[in-house]
Order: structure tokens, then C-alpha cells, then sequence
């Protein structure tokens, strides 16, 4: 059966009906060289804020996006809407409602500190890459399941399940071979308006995503090293 051909469909309250899972156990060198090579293409991974226009197949995209569904959600309600944007005009509507908030936090709204800390990234409130990028994708979190009669039920742990599908978004999309920000421009009320999302979603992020530019820069960072990020007991 295709993964696309079964539409899920609201679960509150049924029973529990489990199914046997019995996936292949690796042996251990496969293991060892899988996790390997993972470490080492996502140490390869970079935010990008200088994209080419030349357009992304739009299956890569989507694939990316099925693979970013696949995350694990309180109580399996999937609380997510990916709204993918390759309208020049929609992206730059969005480019200049975006810059309009981020000026007012640049000229004082962020505060010293924050500011101080972005110093280093090299960033503004110029946001060049949501309109040189060739696709956007809007990533919204349901806060609450919306019936089409009205209905309204509550989701839980809204912000964390989008935020691990928005990390598997981003690591299918590496290893796809394309490049990607996560861009959140506070507030984003006007993300919800300019896309027609319905009352139950908020705006999480923007994702620009495509090639990098053919002179792309990137920061000069240091990641922490595995001891300065994981303790054993």
C-alpha cells in the first residue's frame, strides 16, 4: 500500500488497537557504518541565508515533508500544516511584511542582549532569502483539531511536536541535497493572513528552501563537541 493511500482520520476516543511491529535488527557494522556516515553529512549541514533562484524539484520537497510527518505527536494528533509557497508575488508579500517586523526588532524591540548575540551570525533586517529562495515552506502548528462542522478539540504538546517534525524537515531536506533557514519573524500573525490558514493555526516558521548561492557565505562556527552535549550516567 502507498504511504499516501490511507487518510488518517480523527482517533479521540476509540479503543486501543495495536498492530505487530517487527522491523529487521541490523547487524552491528551496518549499524556503526550508517551512524557514521549520518554524523558525518549532518555535520555538513549549514543554515543558509544566500539562495540561488534556480528552482528545487518539487518532489524533493514534498518527500522531505513526508518524511518530516512521520514525527512522533502528542497523543498521534500530527498537529501540523506545511504550506509550500512558490508564488513570486505571496513570497513577496512576505518578504515585506517579514522585514517590517524585523526592522522594529532591530532598531530596539530584541533588546542589547539578543542583539548582541545575533552580532556573530552576521544577521539583519534584511531578508533577502525570502524572495531569492525559490520555495518557502510555512510550517503552522494546529492548535486544536478543527472539524468541518465547527467542532473543536484540544492538541497536546502543540510546540514540541512541531518542533521535532521542523528537525526531521530540515534533516531530510540536507540529505536531499538542498539547503535551508529556519526564519521566525515575531510576531507572525500576518503568515496566517497572507496564506488564508483557518482559525486553529498559528505560524511557527518560515523555511526557505533551495541551493545555496553560488558565492553563499556562512558564519565561521564551532559546534560543541559531543562531550560538551551529551553526560552519561
Amino acid at each position: 500500500m502507498s504511504p499516501d493511500t490511507e487518510q488518517w482520520t480523527p482517533t479521540h476516543g476509540e479503543p486501543y488497537r495495536p498492530v505487530a511491529y517487527r522491523p529487521d535488527r541490523l547487524p552491528s557494522a551496518e549499524s556503526l557504518a550508517r551512524s557514521a556516515w549520518l554524523r558525518e553529512r549532518m555535520d555538513e549541514r549549514r543554515t543558509v541565508r544566500h539562495f540561488s533562484p534556480d528552482p528545487v524539484p518539487d518532489q524533493v520537497v514534498k518527500d522531505a515533508v513526508a518524511c518530516a510527518a512521520t514525527a512522533p505527536s502528542g497523543a498521534h494528533q500530527q498537529p501540523w500544516t506545511f504550506v509550500l509557497v512558490k508564488d513570486a508575488q505571496v513570497r513577496r508579500r512576505i518578504r515585506e511584511a517579514a522585514e517590517r517586523e524585523e526592522s522594529l526588532s532591530y532598531d530596539g524591540r530584541l533588546g542589547e542582549e539578543w542583539l548582541a548575540a545575533l552580532r556573530p551570525l552576521g544577521t539583519d533586517a534584511v531578508k533577502t532569502h525570502l524572495t531569492d529562495a525559490p520555495a518557502l515552506l510555512v510550517v503552522f502548528q494546529q492548535r486544536y483539531w478543527l472539524g468541518p462542522d465547527g467542532a473543536k478539540r484540544k492538541h497536546y504538546y502543540v510546540d514540541e511536536s512541531v518542533g521535532i517534525a521542523v528537525g526531521m524537515l530540515l534533516t531530510a531536506l540536507h540529505l536531499s541535497g538542498l539547503a535551508a533557514l529556519v526564519h521566525t519573524p515575531s510576531p507572525m500573525r500576518f503568515l496566517s493572513q497572507a496564506l488564508h490558514r483557518p482559525e486553529n493555526e498559528k505560524a511557527f516558521a518560515v523555511i526557505p528552501i533551495g541551493y545555496p548561492a553560488e558565492d553563499c557565505e556562512v558564519p565561521d562556527l564551532v559546534r560543541k563537541s559531543l562531550d560538551q552535549v551529551m553526560a552519561e550516567v
